[in-house]
């Protein structure tokens, strides 16, 4: 972490932009206290991002089989409460 007082980073705002670029982080400090933090911001994705959660998941074929009567009955409200 680079710590800068105000007047410097007035006079080399765009040296340290580019570092910040680079992922530094810059503490900008009055009279040695700190009063701001400069980081770099989260970089969208370049990617997409990859379905589900764990990438060594397997989905059993028995996931595509059709649901019973009963339990589509309930989902649907035709069974009252037992």
């Amino acid at each position: 972490m680079i710590r800068i007082n105000i007047a410097d980073a007035k006079a080399n705002l765009s040296r340290y932009l580019a570092s910040v670029e680079d992922g530094e982080t810059i503490l900008v400090c009055r009279r040695n206290m700190p009063v701001a933090e400069i980081r770099p911001v989260a970089r969208p994705a370049t990617e997409p991002r990859p379905v589900g959660i764990d990438r060594g998941m397997t989905i059993p074929s028995s996931f595509f089989d059709p649901l019973p009567d009963e339990l589509l009955d309930a989902f649907e409200g035709k069974h009252g409460p037992a």
